[in-house]
């Protein structure tokens, strides 16, 4: 059975962890199966928006699974697990479509930022959500130190990472780390709903939107404008002049559309 499930249904991806017995901790075969899926979103021109759910009903993802990183050597941990997860999450994170995680249960470690590279978060009631890496003697290691201050400021993402301690959906809400709690029978209804809302609205407005929302805040505006600006200029009329006149070994004649 495959650890991760993937369909795109009427403009929306849906990506699954499919791991419910062990928690849907994450292995070397969920980041390998989740990169190709989500390279394949990427790809894409019908997929308009990702719902990245899980398996299960007691978590959503419970971090990276123990077995699979303690087994590595400290080079291999960093060529094979820790490079590898940085390269996914940023994946998801800098994909054109929205992507919206639900989260149905324990979210924590490197599940915790697994939905933080998501664009919108919505939490069952009664869910918990916590960095416990200190508490085992290690640091969160796919984006949490900087994705998560990002979100609710230094101070809250300090307290979470230093203490080690849970939180709940109410004050993850109240923080802003998640959009919206909702109550359990509620939650993929609410997701699919929002999907369909943004699937139902102009893709490559709402792409742009996020591609620009995004640069702001990462401090990549300069890259964000360059590649939006690189895709217009490319597709003008003088863009044709340009490439007429090259071919035909003239002098352009430029008319500024």
């Amino acid at each position: 059975m495959s650890k991760i499930n993937f369909s795109v249904q009427g403009h929306i991806a849906h990506i699954q962890l499919n791991r419910p017995e062990k928690l849907n901790a994450i292995d070397r075969d969920m980041l390998v199966e989740l990169s190709e899926y989500v390279e394949q979103v990427d790809r894409s021109v019908e997929a308009r928006v990702v719902v990245l759910r899980a398996s299960g009903e007691r978590a959503f993802c419970v971090g990276a699974d123990i077995h699979a990183w303690t087994s590595l050597a400290p080079l291999d941990m960093w060529r094979r697990w820790i490079r590898d997860g940085h390269r996914l999450f940023d994946r998801i994170s800098a994909l054109r479509q929205p992507v919206i995680a639900v989260l149905n249960g324990f979210t924590l470690g490197g599940g915790l930022e697994l939905a933080l590279a998501a664009d919108i978060r919505l939490a069952a009631a009664e869910i918990e959500l916590g960095f416990p890496e200190v508490s085992i003697a290690t640091v969160p290691g796919w984006g949490g130190t900087h994705r998560l201050p990002a979100l609710i400021g230094a101070g809250r993402a300090k307290q979470m990472i230093f203490s080690a301690q849970r939180i709940s959906a109410a004050t993850a809400e109240h923080w802003g780390l998640v959009n919206e709690v909702l109550p359990p029978d509620q939650l993929d209804g609410r997701a699919d709903e929002l999907a369909r809302q943004i699937a139902a609205n102009a893709p490559l407005a709402v792409q742009f939107a996020k591609q620009a929302i995004n640069g702001a805040l990462q401090g990549a505006a300069g890259s964000t404008l360059e590649a939006l600006a690189g895709a217009l200029a490319a597709h003008s009329q003088d863009a044709q002049e340009g490439l007429a006149s090259f071919s035909e070994r003239r002098s352009p004649d430029y008319s500024g559309n």
